[in-house]
């Protein structure tokens, strides 16, 4: 069934696309995840660095 109701902007106003309209992920994280995974990646990388595995 046709959304007729919805107003679209024509593609090439101002360079602005909206690609929220098109696509939904099936996969959505929380910023707190985000954070948390940030978190534990440059723990990571410090442990890595002092265990001497470091090339600069």
């Amino acid at each position: 069934m046709a959304k007729d109701n919805k107003i679209q902007m024509p593609s090439s106003g101002a360079g602005i696309t909206r690609y929220f309209d098109d696509y939904k992920s099936k996969i959505q994280f929380k910023p707190e995840h985000v954070i948390i995974l940030a978190v534990v990646i440059i723990i990571i990388i410090i442990v890595l660095h002092l265990q001497g595995g470091a090339w600069f």
